[in-house]
């Protein structure tokens, strides 16, 4: 699904990603480690097309995407949730999810989403600005999943979310990575492990380790690259 090689890039001159090599398989979930400023972000939105390569390659489902822009890796498939907030506030949830569904192909997914983000039903006529951190997510998720991806990036999805919203969330990324490929770069670490198929750790924009889940939880090398 998703191939990256010799991946470097950064900011101006300031090169944070140095020679990255990842892979993303459909249907599976990959987890993205590393403390503040291992470059996890970078990574998310230079796959996205936010962020030029300095050098290497980006494919999906085989093709080049290093030149596309965002919009193009949109349409083939690519779904991005950053970890700044994805939607618009003074708009409601109804709205929100209307504004994602425009560039939609084929039938409404709107009631796709509905369905597996219940909360969301109960909150179409309330602003997003009042959502709770957790239905804020929820929304942001939904409004990526409208477009069907193939491939499902999400920047810390349980920041600032209430623990048990945080389950939640959980068990749905869970039962999408069933169906589709989802990477996911997440501070909560023991979570992470948990729904993850495969485990990449980052340290100084590099891969410093990378296994299973279960051979990640159990590197004693693990604490040295995630200590602050």
């Amino acid at each position: 699904m998703l191939e990256v090689r010799g991946l470097s890039a950064g900011y101006g001159r300031s090169q944070v990603l140095f020679d990255l090599a990842i892979e993303a398989r459909s249907p599976g979930m990959v987890a993205i480690l590393g403390r503040n400023g291992a470059g996890k972000t970078t990574l998310l939105k230079t796959l996205a097309g936010e962020i030029k390569p300095m050098s290497g390659q980006i494919l999906f489902d085989g093709r080049e995407a290093v030149g596309e822009s965002t919009e193009q890796r949109a349409r083939r498939g690519v779904g991005y949730v950053p970890q700044e907030q994805a939607i618009f506030g003074k708009l409601t949830v109804k709205e929100n999810l209307l504004l994602g569904a425009i560039s939609q192909k084929g039938p409404s997914r709107i009631d796709y989403v509905l369905d597996f983000f219940p909360k969301l039903a109960q909150r179409l006529g309330q602003t997003a600005a009042t959502l709770s951190g957790g239905e804020r997510k929820m929304l942001a998720i939904s409004r990526a999943l409208l477009g069907n991806p193939k491939l499902i990036m999400l920047d810390e999805p349980t920041e600032g979310v209430w623990v048990g919203v945080i389950e939640e969330i959980a068990d749905r990324l869970v039962q999408l990575s069933k169906e589709r490929s989802l990477i996911l770069v997440e501070q909560h670490i023991e979570l992470a492990l948990r729904v993850a198929d495969y485990v990449y750790v980052m340290d100084r924009g590099s891969i410093a380790l990378e296994g299973t889940a279960a051979q990640i939880k159990d590197d004693p090398r693990l604490l040295k690259y995630l200590a602050p």
